[in-house]
């Protein structure tokens, strides 16, 4: 549900960009006399959200090692809940709008890091790269969720055009946070033994396993978590600084997951998410910007769907690299076709020539080839690497600040898109797709095969010295805790 949540917030304010009762509450009266929203404008919309969701993913470090991992999504679900009312609630405030943008986005920024570290923690590693594919689903089918609202709704002529899709979060917010009490949503047993409840932890992960408290597959957990969370202990509190740390080369992970979130924002599709609606309205096509969004939307489901065998399959590094190769190769022919053959922005319909449409057409393909990619590979790969990637000791600041550079390059794509969009319209894709050969070039030099490893072994990975090309089908040399050593009890004391 809360990838589910947080998809629909990033897609629903790309169609009321475009609806004539938006436009007129926030946006600018011409000389015409004929209302339009800027791209200054838009980009304000847009943005706020982002820099909320920047502030959020770091914010969530400091909830979730107090408030622990579900209650820190229940707190972030009522923030988010409080900034949609705000929004919902303006009438022709661009700084009510605003403000209820930026609340809502520390609510979004907050789960988007909380959840994958908190699936990474519960799931078995055999699945943990399918639980968190699942969660892109969640994410993608709430973003086509939107788009499919808002086809409904454009035609409304008053604000219950943008007002009922917005609005409609305020609903998901309701529902997740009931649904947390109403399902009974354990705690991570990682959090548990890390805070000395060593009998609660043993209930979760018996039950995650569905197997009695005293089977020997909990005893074995237990002992490898706790004698593993003993050793991250020993150094005392846990600091920011230390993610950058020479120690089991946190530096090497901290740096990897900010960069390949860095990479994600910046390959393209999220602009299609964001700025579709007007991107395509310019296209020149004859269907509607919001039927085209609406199938983007679409094939981003589709697309994800395939991860789920993919992720286990080819594993992460595979799946990044096929990836990258793919949304290069679409993301040049959007800029170049689009740049040689559409027509100026603000063309009437009826003076396109068959050049302009036939351009329009393959533009707008190999759009949702790109995005189709996307979803099959970097779309979710990401959210799994991070989530796989760090101890207990660090692991909220680590992946707060991975999540942190999703965010901030998020709100630096939805900031600058419009302005960049007005000056060299699709050559804009020209700059996706340097990023994307970086993209290939990175994940091939600095990023390990992570599939199938505890995350505790995880750890040995990276301490080994193996070099990435060379990590597939690495496995470790041994336990990571010594029956000699095991301890007499199964909580743990935080230095």
């Amino acid at each position: 549900m809360i990838g589910f949540l947080f998809g629909y917030n990033m897609g629903v304010m790309s169609g009321c960009l475009i609806m004539p009762d938006f436009i007129r509450r926030f946006g600018q009266e011409g000389p015409d006399g004929q209302y339009y929203l800027s791209s200054s404008r838009q980009s304000i919309i847009v943005s706020l959200l982002s820099a909320g969701t920047f502030c959020g993913a770091l914010a969530q470090a400091f909830t979730s090692d107090r408030l622990g991992r579900r209650g820190s999504i229940m707190f972030w679900s009522a923030i988010f809940t409080v900034g949609v009312a705000i929004q919902t609630g303006t009438t022709y405030s661009l700084v009510q709008l605003a403000i209820g943008r930026f609340i809502a986005g520390l609510g979004v920024g907050s789960l988007s890091a909380i959840v994958p570290m908190f699936n990474g923690e519960m799931a078995p590693k055999a699945i943990r790269g399918t639980m968190l594919v699942i969660y892109q689903i969640q994410i993608i089918s709430g973003i086509f969720l939107s788009y499919l609202f808002e086809l409904g709704s454009h035609t409304i002529n008053n604000s219950i055009s943008w007002r009922l899709p917005i609005g409609l979060q305020i609903v998901w917010g309701i529902i997740l946070l009931s649904g947390m009490f109403i399902l009974k949503v354990p705690e991570s047993p990682r959090h548990l033994l890390g805070t000395g409840r060593g009998d609660e932890a043993r209930k979760v992960i018996a039950g995650l396993n569905g197997v009695p408290e005293d089977d020997p597959l909990v005893i074995e957990i237990i002992e490898e978590l706790d004698f593993a969370i003993r050793a991250e202990n020993e150094g005392g509190k846990a600091t920011w600084l230390e993610c950058f740390s020479r120690r089991n080369a946190l530096w090497r992970r901290t740096i990897n997951g900010m960069i390949i979130n860095f990479i994600q924002q910046l390959s393209g599709t999220n602009f299609y998410y964001y700025y579709g609606d007007t991107f395509f309205q310019n296209a020149g096509a004859g269907l509607s910007p919001y039927i085209i969004q609406t199938v983007l939307g679409a094939v981003s489901v589709v697309g994800t769907l395939p991860a789920l065998y993919f992720i286990e399959s080819w594993g992460r590094r595979k799946s990044l690299l096929l990836g990258a190769s793919g949304q290069a190769i679409c993301a040049i022919i959007v800029a170049v076709v689009g740049h040689i053959t559409l027509a100026p922005t603000g063309t009437q319909t009826s003076a396109l020539t068959a050049r302009n449409r036939t351009g329009g057409d393959v533009v707008i393909a190999f759009a949702i080839f790109q995005v189709f990619i996307f979803g099959t590979t970097w779309g979710s790969t990401p959210w799994v690497y991070l989530a796989e990637s760090f101890p207990l000791r660090v692991r909220p600041k680590s992946i707060a600040l991975g999540i942190a550079t999703n965010w901030f390059w998020n709100f630096m794509l939805s900031f600058f898109s419009p302005r960049i969009v007005d000056r060299i319209g699709p050559m804009i894709m020209l700059v996706f797709f340097g990023v994307l050969v970086f993209g290939y070039i990175f994940v091939y030099f600095a990023i390990p095969e992570t599939k199938g490893l505890t995350l505790e072994e995880v750890d040995e990975l990276y301490c080994s010295g193996v070099v990435p090309w060379r990590s597939v089908g690495w496995r470790p040399s041994e336990k990571h805790y010594r029956h000699e050593e095991k301890p007499e009890s199964n909580s743990v004391e935080v230095a």
